[in-house]
């Protein structure tokens, strides 16, 4: 990562990280699947591969206020189930970033978002409403969680933005408000610190980009503390609506860029 553009940003640019890092610690603690249009802002801010790496360090700080907050309700055996789809997804996602130029990898990621987003519509419609999160423990169950497992593993590996898909897993498997946010504030801490040697390994994190993640990072906790107090008054439907509305609005963002 050529590390010096990151001392050529303007105040307007700083300004528009700063904000995106805000909206990271919202989506966190609130609405999950917002922070697509922190990636669509990092990534008009700065260089669209070295914007991967920058983000990376501020999400895991935002992780870590969403699982402070909501550490209770996680729901385990789904997590468990997910991570060895999910490693399989990252290393898919390494080997995709050698070679893939950020083109072919907004296209994918936005069309895969879309898709995700198309799914869970039409099982909403289809599906009785109200099913418990136990549901996953059927064959087809597991077949899903595999599936949504390796996309979202895939998808936060080339372009920080497996929180849609796996917000549409979680809300396809019925979880309820804060059963879903505290299992995906466990899942993206535990995926996005393992993803740190890898996005290293790739120069996307070095010295000097940590340091512009330093001052970031103090925006996400009044974005988290936002986010807490604003989640206790949306109710279960908007909170839904909400989630697949941004995980739209962000494939289709990364579409037409």
């Amino acid at each position: 990562m050529n590390t010096m553009t990151l001392w050529h940003i303007s105040g307007w640019g700083f300004a528009a990280l700063a904000f995106a890092s805000l909206l990271v610690g919202f989506s966190k603690t609130a609405v999950s699947g917002a922070n697509t249009v922190s990636l669509a802002i990092f990534a008009a801010v700065l260089p669209a591969r070295a914007s991967t790496g920058i983000l990376l360090p501020v999400l895991i700080a935002g992780d870590v206020l969403a699982v402070l907050t909501y550490r209770r309700h996680a729901h385990w055996p789904t997590l468990w189930r997910l991570f060895p789809a999910v490693a399989a997804g990252v290393v898919a996602g390494t080997l995709f970033l050698v070679w893939a130029d950020d083109g072919i990898v907004r296209t994918s990621i936005g069309a895969i978002l879309l898709l995700m987003a198309g799914v869970t519509l039409w099982r909403r419609r289809t599906a009785d409403a109200g099913r418990p999160p136990a549901e996953v423990t059927s064959c087809a169950g597991r077949a899903k969680a595999r599936s949504y497992g390796v996309l979202g593993g895939f998808t936060t590996m080339v372009a920080n933005a497996g929180g849609p898909v796996m917000s549409m897993y979680l809300l396809s498997a019925g979880f309820r408000k804060l059963g879903f946010l505290g299992t995906s504030a466990f899942f993206f801490l535990i995926v996005n610190v393992s993803k740190v040697p890898f996005s290293a390994g790739l120069g996307l994190i070095d010295g000097r980009s940590l340091l512009l993640d330093a001052a970031l990072a103090v925006f996400v906790v009044p974005g988290a503390l936002f986010g807490k107090w604003a989640v206790n008054r949306i109710n279960q439907r908007l909170f839904e609506q909400l989630v697949i509305a941004a995980t739209i609005v962000g494939g289709v963002q990364l579409l037409l860029r």
